[in-house]
């Protein structure tokens, strides 16, 4: 029986409180999954002005809390304490207002325009979480840090006074990477606040052109790295999808690490869906029919029941491949189907898609923004859904899809690429369609091939579409590999002789070394 591990996420948000990505679904979720499986678990985030804390009843802690910023001294603040809805997990909100509370999103300007002072506002979460460990005296055996905005504290635990920390010494760090696109790039002067020493700002820790690489620093000191799908943590150690830190994840190669994300299928299961118009099984589909036709009706496109509907909801941005889809948008919207889509992003894919519904008002659809129900809608009525991403972590909208029933067609890259089982014509196996190359003709080929399908061979699409059904991803899986991953933390942590070794520690290295057999033979990179 392991030893129940004492968790710290730190993270610039999580579901339901704060979310402007996949990074939120996954520390909601795996948080809440971990309490689940035994372990002690705490989760830290800003106190968003999104966040009502008269509503959610959140409960403030008695004592301030002092947080050392280097050369701006310590700052003062309070911290609220509530817990993550459907279990008992603790979840911390720093409070503090010039950082947290704005009238953008959480990262941004209403303009678009990252906030000035992001730096600032994230250091000042991660270091209040280490400050926060003392105040509630929580020895975390593990600290999960996400992405760049949390990864400094893993500089902070190997540079500073944390390292002899008899609380916090000896505590193992796993970095997840997210998104290897954002790295936190700050002027160097930011050395003066994370008061670290400048001799930390160099070519193998926190140096990149002359800048502060918040990502880079976290990568050289946190015990392990993993990103959110296999396919994906291939990707990143190349030149194409590194972003410029693929030689660091190269030197980290041998503690580095792919665990797929899990889905969310409470929330997506038509079976009880309530914003779709009629509930259906992979039994029963007569169901996924009347949705088609409510989908159309909601776009204001012909009712035709014959012909396939293409859906694709995501951000309008350069990663998802929009500007491909313009291009080749006029040849796709030439064959026998309908398109809709739903996203927003770059203010030209506004114009472009808008003015396209109004060139093509029989065939395509879209709506600028963001509507949960129709992205309910759209997975449920549609036959095909479209996900062109020039790069993908993991990706969530495909793993949804199929459990409508509704045939992902993707690039083959990152989790697109892991969760998508490619259609074989001679076996009839497969969950979707999938191509590699990013360009018109690719994309327009593998679109052909879907439309063929639908229209040529019923009794495969029906193969496909119940197979698909079938398909999950479930957070109890990732779950475990992630606790895999923690025990792999903590022995590599006690083996470095520069850390304190007490009985408790001892004994969760080795109760993994009974494990090691196991994850030799069940790698999970994939």
């Amino acid at each position: 029986m392991r030893n129940k591990l004492n968790i710290l996420f730190v993270a610039s948000e999580a579901t339901p409180f704060a979310k402007e990505g996949g990074l939120g679904d996954v520390v909601g979720a795996l948080s809440t999954t971990l309490w689940r499986m035994g372990h002690n678990v705490r989760v830290v985030i800003p106190r968003y002005s999104i966040i009502d804390k008269a509503r959610l009843g959140l409960k403030q802690l008695r004592r301030s809390l002092g947080v050392p910023m280097g050369i701006m001294g310590t700052l003062w603040r309070a911290v609220l304490e509530g817990r993550m809805p459907g279990s008992g997990v603790p979840i911390y909100f720093i409070e503090h207002e010039k950082f947290f509370e704005r009238n953008g999103s959480l990262y941004n300007e209403p303009s678009g325009n990252a906030y000035g002072d992001n730096d600032i506002r994230y250091i000042f979460l991660s270091r209040a979480a280490l400050e926060l460990c003392t105040m509630i005296n929580f020895r975390p055996d593990v600290i999960h840090v996400h992405d760049w905005h949390t990864a400094v504290i893993s500089v902070f635990l190997n540079t500073t006074a944390y390292k002899d920390d008899p609380l916090l010494g000896n505590s193992a760090t796993l970095l997840t990477i997210h998104n290897m696109q954002h790295q936190g790039n700050f002027h160097k002067r930011l050395m003066e606040v994370l008061g670290i020493g400048w001799e930390h700002f160099n070519y193998s820790e926190l140096e990149f052109y002359d800048r502060v690489n918040l990502l880079k620093g976290g990568i050289y000191h946190s015990t392990l790295i993993n990103t959110v799908s296999p396919t994906y943590a291939k990707e990143i150690k190349t030149s194409e999808y590194g972003w410029g830190l693929d030689g660091v994840i190269r030197d980290r190669a041998k503690d580095f690490y792919g665990i797929l994300n899990g889905a969310d299928y409470d929330e997506w299961n038509p079976e009880s869906d309530p914003y779709i118009a009629a509930n259906y099984t992979e039994d029963d589909l007569s169901g996924k029919f009347i949705c088609k036709k409510d989908l159309q009706k909601t776009f204001e496109l012909p009712i035709n029941g014959s012909v396939p509907i293409i859906g694709m909801v995501c951000r309008l941005v350069y990663q998802k491949g929009i500007d491909v889809l313009a291009d080749a948008i006029h040849r796709i919207l030439s064959y026998n189907i309908q398109f809709v889509l739903l996203g927003s992003g770059e203010s030209w894919a506004h114009l472009y898609f808008r003015d396209l519904a109004k060139r093509y008002p029989k065939k395509f659809a879209c709506y600028i923004g963001y509507d949960n129900a129709l992205s309910h809608k759209i997975k449920a009525g549609a036959d095909f859904f479209f996900m062109p991403s020039r790069f993908e972590p993991c990706g969530l909208s495909q793993m949804y899809s199929m459990r409508y029933g509704t045939l992902p067609i993707v690039r083959a890259t990152g989790g697109l690429n892991d969760t998508i089982e490619d259609f074989n014509e001679r076996t009839l196996r497969g969950t979707g369609f999938k191509f590699n190359d990013l360009i018109t003709d690719t994309i327009c080929n593998r679109i052909e091939s879907a439309i063929y399908t639908y229209h040529t061979n019923k009794e495969a699409i029906k193969t496909l579409i119940r197979r698909a059904m079938q398909k999950r991803f479930r957070w109890e899986d990732s779950a475990k590999r992630y606790e895999e991953l923690y025990y792999l933390a903590i022995k590599k942590r006690m083996n470095d002789n520069r850390f304190r070794k007490d009985s408790k520690y001892i004994a969760v290295a080795n109760e993994f070394k009974m494990e090691i057999g196991y994850l030799c033979r069940n790698s999970i990179i994939g």
